[in-house]
């Protein structure tokens, strides 16, 4: 009987540990984008599993969330690409749909509670982007340069570029 509950209870571990990988059910494009702050990463995944995975910076190099306009912190939370676009300046932008119903409410819940100015804004205008044109030396480097954006080599941005599409799922997460 003992052996019975430490083994069920094993295979509950694993099952959780297993489930865990699959797809977010919230997801409803063919792929989606999950943004580690921690690791400096952009993980493209389909359906199945991970397909590609690359470095990425940030904006201040305190890596919390994003709490009001001019902060350079990036924001955390489930976004999806609204627009893709070339950019002049940083090669391609993939525009998220920051700030959301989610980030209002913290930001209005932060104010309550003086945790931010109450004429603070809340900003916008945040993308996943590439660096200068001939200049990778950033995402090299891992210096978090951005005013709360995510930028990644300008090649890896157009391999990404080619496969995603408008309402393509991000997370990003610490």
């Amino acid at each position: 009987m003992k052996h019975t509950k430490w083994i069920l209870a094993l295979l509950a571990i694993i099952f959780i540990g297993i489930s865990s990988f699959k797809k977010p059910d919230f997801i409803t494009s063919k792929y989606y984008i999950v943004i580690s702050k921690t690791n400096n990463t952009l993980t493209l995944y389909d359906k199945d599993d991970w397909i590609y995975e690359y470095p990425c910076t940030f904006g201040s190099d305190d890596l919390g969330d994003k709490m009001m306009e001019g902060d350079r912190k990036t924001p955390e939370g489930i976004y999806k690409i609204i627009y893709k676009k070339p950019h002049a300046k940083w090669n391609k932008m993939l525009m998220l749909d920051y700030p959301n119903e989610t980030d209002k409410a913290k930001f209005s819940k932060r104010k309550t509670e003086g945790k931010i100015p109450a004429k603070a804004r809340i900003g916008g205008g945040i993308a996943i982007h590439g660096t200068w044109k001939n200049d990778d030396r950033a995402v090299d480097e891992l210096q978090n340069w951005t005013e709360g954006c995510v930028s990644m080599f300008n090649a890896d941005l157009n391999e990404l570029y080619n496969i995603i599409e408008p309402g393509t799922q991000v997370i990003i997460k610490r």
